[in-house]
């Protein structure tokens, strides 16, 4: 990991556990200013009491990615608290075991693309203006090649991925 990320404002949504976690523990032992979402408070307080006594910048804010004030709070008080935000790592995610189509619950594939595609288009929606005020940041998404190559996975699974796959390269574009 590079060393210069000292200093900046790194959201990551889905850090209370996983990928989400290890990122936030790694970027803030490099000098990152680290604003943690996710919906387990308890799990993000004791990351934050992990990171802080080390020393090192973490704040965190309960999130439901789901829901548009969460995520607009999340945005928000990095804003309050650091003044800026250089870096949306949209990482908040779960898998399904795969099922067949004509077993597919509606509101289960439903909660896959809100969390998966929908979430990630409110970060991106909320964080772009910060950011082209700032003239400067970066949004990383997390994919899987799931979102490539169908089977293995869901189809819930692999269609969110694809989705936020193809909307990731739209908004770069």
């Amino acid at each position: 990991m590079s060393d210069n990320i000292r200093g900046k404002v790194i959201v990551i949504t889905g850090a209370s556990s996983g990928m989400g976690e290890a990122t936030a523990r790694g970027l803030a032992a490099k000098g990152a200013k680290v604003v943690l979402g996710a919906r387990r408070a308890d799990r993000l307080a004791q990351i934050v009491s992990d990171i802080t006594a080390q020393g090192w910048e973490a704040i965190a804010v309960p999130t439901d990615v789901t829901q548009r004030a969460d995520l607009q709070k999340l945005v928000d008080t990095a804003i309050s608290t650091y003044g800026r935000i250089d870096v949306l790592f949209n990482n908040a995610g779960h898998g399904l075991p795969p099922f067949r189509i004509a077993d597919t619950d509606i509101d289960t594939f439903d909660r896959m693309l809100q969390v998966h595609v929908r979430a990630v288009v409110l970060g991106m929606k909320y964080v772009a203006p910060v950011m082209q005020a700032q003239r400067s940041g970066s949004i990383i998404t997390t994919a899987s090649v799931a979102g490539y190559r169908a089977g293995g996975s869901s189809h819930a699974y692999c269609t969110a991925k694809a989705a936020v796959l193809h909307l990731t390269r739209s908004v770069a574009a």
